[in-house]
């Protein structure tokens, strides 16, 4: 009998390197997908979604009736609190970075802003993506996973 296994990764340990935030938003800002957590019904919700980075906000299309759109939109003042994740990781390696952003989500509400994010960001489906909502970082953190060198040096 034959099974279908992933290819094993490249021997050797890594490690995990901390990314300061700049670095970090600048490797966010080099890849277009990503995954948005927020909750819904108390409970955590991760949707796959594709971004543009805009003076150091992230801003994601969507529609209307979607989960993120309506919380966003009925949050008042600050916003709604989410998380923001996107990865360059290879799959055989293993190696590559991740960074997570926190911050709070506002849905743009600018018309000239909105035409021009729609006008930047395409949506990956065939729906009608009306909605544009801004990531502002709060906090940003990373881990760039590298091979370990042997020499126990950060």
């Amino acid at each position: 009998m034959t099974t279908d296994t992933a290819q094993a990764p490249a021997a050797g340990p890594r490690r995990s390197i901390e990314l300061d935030s700049g670095e970090a938003l600048r490797l966010l800002g080099s890849v277009s997908f990503g995954r948005i957590v927020f909750t819904r019904q108390a409970l955590p919700t991760v949707r796959p979604v594709n971004h543009v980075l805009d003076n150091g906000d992230i801003v994601i299309r969507t529609y209307e009736g979607a989960a993120l759109t309506t919380r966003a939109g009925q949050a008042a003042g600050q916003g709604v609190v989410v998380a923001y994740e996107a990865d360059a990781i290879d799959p055989d390696t293993h190696l590559g970075w991740s960074v997570v952003v926190t911050g709070y989500a506002h849905l743009v509400t600018d018309t000239d802003e909105l035409a021009r994010y729609q006008a930047l960001l395409s949506p990956w489906v065939h729906r009608a993506m009306d909605y544009a909502v801004r990531i502002r970082p709060d906090l940003v953190t990373g881990v760039r996973l590298t091979a370990d060198d042997g020499s126990g040096g950060a």
